[in-house]
């Protein structure tokens, strides 16, 4: 057995690859090598084969949005198979050994579902990351001029629902940690206020509703606390409070607009943009009150709509230089990426993938992009136009 183990390991290269992991196939143990450790930026090449119809579809999606590349078998570095007879049955197969690394069964009438559920296994295993086939997203549809809803949906854009009824103009949709509960900015009462909304009871409670504007509301990570941007003392400025609207803090004090708070993984410091140098840039300032500091976007201006990614490591923001763009900076400052056109980004639980809204004709549409190799997919649309996406995470 320990020479057959030695012997797999040298055909898949995993002695020269440096960090492998140990996976039962067919009652023998491989060593297979996980793709985020040999080349993040590259796209994995799969075959995907027997897979059909709505569920073929979405596993198709669903494995191309998270980092793979769908090509023949003889191009391939693994084989997904696919039988759907009364459910879904999955295997992963490394084409070079034709060893199986992954062979499960899932039982269920819903195609898109079951297929989502395999897709996140495969990556799990290949990247050593949890996969986001079975996230959620909110975001705000405008069906006609002047009037918007929060909807709720699938990542990939199907089984949309509105969450609103309000007939009037919704704003800035914010996850709370559980994925049990969203916050968002409504005009229903005729001002601007933050609402909280339970998605199992339905009910919905006011958490801010100064005089002025009440918006912008952004989750901690352990959804105790709300940061967000109220005009109750002239000026927009960034406050924090506890999830009921209690114990109100003022972080920042200006003449000039502050916007789009967000919180770092940790939960310890906010993000936001201030024009207090003039242009729209980056400023960070501790989520209990203290100095604000300036974060460095060096090749591009005008900075908005930050977003931090759940490791810590990068901000996703929108730049304005002439149109609106897609770009990354570490936590840190320095160099800005540009990645594509768009706005509104919001990264995924993985770290790897960012949804934003781009203009399409005269409406906008949702979009998935890979951020390691800039692929950009299209999700599902329903009429009218679509913006201010946010991942469940």
């Amino acid at each position: 057995m320990r020479l057959n183990r030695i012997i797999l390991a040298v055909v898949l290269g995993v002695l020269a690859l440096g960090r492998a992991e140990n996976v039962r196939a067919q009652g023998t143990v491989i060593n297979i090598e996980r793709e985020a450790d040999i080349n993040w930026m590259k796209l994995i090449p799969i075959a995907l084969t027997g897979a059909s119809g709505e569920g073929g579809a979405a596993l198709k999606f669903d494995l191309e949005v998270m980092g793979c590349e769908i090509v023949s078998l003889s191009e391939a570095k693994y084989e997904v198979k696919v039988a759907q007879n009364g459910g879904l049955e999955g295997r992963l197969i490394h084409v070079a050994s034709k060893q199986q690394m992954l062979g499960k069964r899932y039982a269920g009438e819903d195609p898109r579902r079951l297929a989502h559920a395999f897709a996140d296994e495969v990556i799990q295993l290949l990247r050593g990351s949890k996969g986001i086939a079975q996230t959620r997203i909110a975001y705000k549809g405008e069906m006609r001029q002047g009037y918007s809803e929060i909807y709720v949906a699938d990542y990939d854009g199907y089984n949309a629902v509105p969450l609103t009824a309000d007939n009037s103009l919704v704003a800035a949709p914010a996850w709370v940690n559980a994925r049990n509960a969203v916050f968002y900015t409504s005009y229903k009462l005729g001002t601007p206020k933050i609402f909280s909304h339970n998605l199992s009871t339905g009910e919905r409670k006011i958490a801010a509703g100064y005089p002025g504007l009440n918006t912008s509301v952004a989750l901690s990570p352990d959804g105790s606390k709300i940061a967000m941007v109220l005009s109750k003392n002239g000026s927009p400025d960034v406050y924090v409070s506890n999830a009921d609207g209690s114990n109100l803090i003022q972080l920042t004090k200006t003449r000039e607009d502050e916007s789009s708070p967000c919180w770092s993984p940790d939960g310890n410091t906010i993000c936001f943009v201030s024009r207090s140098s003039g242009r729209a840039a980056l400023y960070t300032v501790p989520a209990t009150g203290g100095a604000t500091r300036r974060i460095s976007t060096a090749g591009v201006s005008n900075a908005t709509e930050p977003d931090w990614s759940p490791d810590g490591k990068t901000i996703v923001f929108t730049a304005l230089m002439g149109d609106f763009n897609i770009c990354t900076v570490p936590a840190t400052g320095g160099s800005a990426t540009v990645l594509t056109t768009g706005e509104d980004p919001s990264w995924a639980p993985n770290s790897r993938t960012v949804i934003f809204a781009r203009r399409v004709g005269g409406r906008r549409v949702l979009s998935l992009l890979d951020v390691p190799t800039k692929r950009v997919k299209d999700i599902k649309h329903t009429a009218g136009s679509s913006s201010q996406p946010v991942w469940a995470r």
